[in-house]
């Protein structure tokens, strides 16, 4: 089945019973029973629903594994990842270019349940050789990176992890499976928030996870259904309905943030432009090889600093200031002050996320008035 079928079809057949071509909302708590320990398949929505099921064998199917899992949101996920295959003493290695979200989880939460967490250069595998302790058990990757796109190498950095005896999880929310596939390139765990690209209408909160080994999503599993961080039956319907455009909708995002990238990088109000897509970005050639599109997320520096960006987000008309990314609308973002707040400014800034740093994720509207937004808000 090609990946366009599958958007449609994987996990979502006609129900048997009725006939409906979409899969219906499973709205109910809990199930009948014919006898004691007789269920028909189904006992209680936090342990499995048919809605949700359907969601979990999509994304499964689209990231080429064979098992899936779906979660209340992005980090309801990563923590399922972390609590139900880690331990006191662990040892994560993690690319240091990170959603602050996550950075915030590792460094507020479960360092303080004793996990030991390192940090590498997300764009130098040899970083991640050097961080790997005998006691690594995970390494994480974000692939292309948030806020600065920048490019992990998946195949090179899954064998070191391989090697060291541990995981790779890729957090592949930016790319999506249908510019990138991890687990084709040696990931174990690829994770998603799924609010952003594969929901693509900012109506949903939710993440998902797909698991290549059956030993690891049952221990992923069980934590699951004993954490209880699970979607309900609306949440993943509606993500569903999501994924099925997500092919035309890649497509249109990607030739907006192309569009957007070339005009940022000839503006002298602007000192650097962070895509993928361009030949003098560092990662250009290895996102050539390892993705098949570069994505509908743009960064870019104002040289003014904060001042500067105030002036920019206050003129602008068609993209929103906010939160989040992926949706059909184009938003902007302040990673300083907003998604990477959580982050102390040092550190902050040794990575790059600068006061003059904005990140703009590119809709489906029309380029020319996309265009035409950031021309007038950057004069």
């Amino acid at each position: 089945m090609k990946f366009e079928t599958a958007l449609i079809h994987a996990g979502q057949e006609p129900d048997r019973q009725t006939g409906s071509v979409n899969v219906p909302v499973y709205q109910t708590s809990t199930y009948k029973q014919d006898g004691i320990g007789k269920d028909r398949g189904w006992e209680y929505s936090r342990t499995g629903n048919p809605t949700r099921k359907a969601l979990e064998e999509c994304i499964a199917a689209l990231e080429g594994v064979k098992h899936g899992l779906a979660f209340a949101s992005g980090l309801a996920a990563e923590t399922a990842v972390l609590g139900g295959l880690l331990k006191k003493g662990d040892h994560v290695v993690a690319g240091d270019d990170l959603y602050g979200g996550t950075y915030r989880l590792f460094e507020k939460v479960f360092r303080n349940w004793g996990l030991d967490i390192a940090y590498a250069d997300s764009r130098d595998p040899a970083s991640f050789r050097k961080a790997m302790r005998r006691n690594t058990r995970l390494v994480w990757a974000e692939t292309p990176t948030n806020p600065l796109l920048n490019i992990t190498d998946i195949a090179a950095v899954a064998e070191i992890a391989h090697k060291g005896k541990a995981l790779l999880a890729v957090d592949n929310t930016f790319a999506t499976p249908y510019f990138q596939r991890p687990a084709e390139l040696g990931a174990d765990i690829v994770v998603h928030s799924s609010t952003k690209y594969l929901g693509g209408h900012s109506d949903v909160i939710g993440g998902l996870l797909a698991i290549k080994d059956k030993g690891v999503f049952e221990a992923v599993k069980f934590y699951q259904n004993a954490a209880g961080a699970v979607p309900g039956p609306w949440d993943s319907w509606l993500t569903l309905r999501g994924i099925k455009t997500l092919a035309v909708r890649m497509k249109a995002h990607e030739a907006n943030a192309f569009a957007l990238a070339g005009f940022l990088r000839g503006h002298p109000a602007v000192s650097k432009v962070f895509y993928p897509g361009l030949e003098e970005h560092p990662g250009y050639t290895l996102a050539s090889e390892q993705m098949e599109g570069f994505g509908g997320m743009v960064s870019f520096e104002l040289g003014g600093g904060r001042a500067a960006a105030d002036r920019f987000f206050r003129k602008l008309r068609v993209f929103c200031l906010a939160e989040s990314l992926g949706g059909v609308e184009s938003l902007a973002c302040y990673p300083a002050a907003m998604t990477h707040a959580s982050i102390p400014e040092k550190q902050r800034l040794a990575r790059g996320i600068t006061a003059g740093l904005v990140r703009l994720s590119a809709g489906i509207e029309n380029s020319e008035d996309l265009l035409r937004d950031v021309e007038g808000a950057l004069d």
